[in-house]
């Protein structure tokens, strides 16, 4: 048997802000258990919804030396769908009513978390042969591990994986308030290591230290090679390239699942869809005000609404857009400026626009059901998890080529007659524009082909299996 510990600052169920959460919940209980025993490590934060703090079970405690203080280590434990969660508890750091509050205030958040998760391994007599580590908040783990924990054979051997869910979050703050907090000698201050444009960076000493860098599609690890992409860090992406993998993620299939789903209208599947698809289109339409037509071309954006997902793009041609016979339907939070623009598009399109500016689960999975399309137009996208979402529920992805989207959505190709979405090349307007208006006319005037492309959608397999295939080869191929 293999031992498996994913560290991370998030997971479902338990707390959520981002993709990083579905993976960490989704990929332990997928490996296989035959050869692969894969437990979690996740900071006990106070805000959790009292429903999960009500199944953890106290197991021990003991004080660790962390910036030049003896800190309290509580353990908490859970068996969740078979797989084993532990919590670091630690109120000093782990309270709050968020899990990120910015700096300084994460760094020593997630210094903290990062010794204790390999402080608690022999309290809870589980030794991996594989520490796999998420994002820059788990990034002191491999270099705490080369660190003072050799001195105990325990810990001798044990192998590190960094991934990268987004490379553009890498825990940097002033090296001296870094140094003065982390407890690391000056040897790890230097630019081969931590330090980063005289900063400190923790991402940074992560992909030093790890033994193996995955990212979350193979589009995006080539990209982070470059300038445009990598974040200040293409040069040690470079470097490491021999180590470097990408990984394509995947979603729950039991999750989301038009056939069974309690949260849509109307459930359907991929033999009955042409009639069953289009109740939720008209249901959702009544619920958001929109003029209720099935036949009009519904596009839905759920998201976050920040300069990367391509809003800057959607505010130069909205207006236009609006002139076709198309609807909109947005769901999301982020810049206060896109924000007030989807606002006030649906306040000038009204019945024609709905604008749903806060964030809420049973709507997402209403909109991926009642859509016709699904509008992506990312400047960067390490992997993406909506466009994997839309494909599942045969509503078609119109997205910008470039990480995971490039990798997940083919686009449609009239003559060869293949294909599961539209995409465009360069970050343009109207290269965005075009190709919305190119799936219009293939919705409007050719609907058989359209009906087949939400056929070839609905039949990828995005499910975690073929990822986590790909993740227990490279645990083999780590532990040797």
């Amino acid at each position: 048997m293999k031992n498996i510990l994913f560290v991370a600052s998030e997971s479902v169920p338990f707390i959520k802000t981002g993709g990083l959460a579905d993976v960490v919940g989704s990929l332990p209980k997928t490996l296989d258990k035959r050869y692969f025993d894969c437990r979690v490590i996740l900071p006990y934060y106070s805000f959790m919804d009292q429903k999960w703090k009500d199944i953890l079970e106290y197991k021990t405690n003991f004080y660790m030396d962390f910036n030049w203080n003896s800190c309290y280590v509580g353990i908490f434990e859970c068996v969740y769908e078979g797989v084993h969660f532990y919590f670091i508890d630690n109120q000093d750091y782990f309270s709050g009513d968020r899990p990120y509050a910015g700096m300084p205030y994460d760094l020593g958040r997630f210094a903290f978390f990062s010794k204790a998760a390999l402080s608690i391994l022999p309290s809870i007599d589980f030794r991996p042969d594989v520490i796999h580590c998420h994002d820059w908040q788990t990034g002191l783990v491999p270099v705490y591990l080369s660190n003072s924990f050799q001195e105990n054979e325990f810990y001798r051997g044990i192998k590190t994986v960094m991934t990268i869910h987004n490379l553009k979050f890498q825990g940097i703050w002033d090296m001296d308030s870094v140094k003065n907090i982390v407890g690391l000698p000056d040897y790890y201050f230097t630019p081969d290591k931590l330090e980063y444009k005289k900063d400190a960076n923790l991402l940074k000493g992560g992909l030093v230290y790890a033994n193996a860098i995955t990212t979350v599609s193979n589009t995006y690890a080539e990209e982070i090679k470059m300038p445009y992409y990598g974040e200040g860090l293409d040069g040690l992406m470079r470097a490491r390239e021999h180590d470097l993998r990408g990984i394509v993620n995947g979603i729950d299939y039991d999750l989301f699942n038009p056939a069974t789903d309690s949260l849509i209208y109307r459930n359907y599947d991929s033999g009955n869809f042409r009639k069953e698809k289009v109740k939720n289109k008209t249901a959702l339409q009544a619920d958001l005000g929109l003029e209720v037509d099935p036949k009009t071309m519904l596009i839905g954006i759920v998201s976050r609404l920040t300069d990367q997902k391509g809003f800057d793009l959607i505010a130069y041609v909205m207006d236009e857009l609006c002139q076709d016979g198309v609807q909109f339907v947005v769901l999301g939070t982020g810049e206060e400026r896109y924000e007030n623009m989807f606002r006030h598009f649906a306040w000038k399109y009204s019945g024609k626009v709905s604008a749903q500016i806060y964030y809420n689960e049973a709507l997402s999975h209403k909109v991926y059901a009642a859509s016709d399309a699904f509008l992506m137009p990312s400047q960067f996208e390490p992997c993406g998890l909506s466009q994997l979402m839309s494909l599942r529920y045969g509503t078609l992805p119109i997205v910008r080529e470039t990480g995971g989207l490039k990798d997940t959505v083919e686009a449609y190709n009239e003559y060869e007659g293949t294909g599961t979405g539209f995409s465009f090349v360069n970050y343009n307007a109207h290269e965005m524009m075009a190709t919305v208006r190119y799936a219009e006319k293939i919705y409007y005037d050719r609907k058989r082909e359209w009906n087949k492309i939400i056929d070839r959608a609905m039949n990828k397999d995005f499910s975690w299996h073929n990822s986590a295939l790909q993740y227990q080869e490279l645990y083999d191929w780590l532990i040797g």
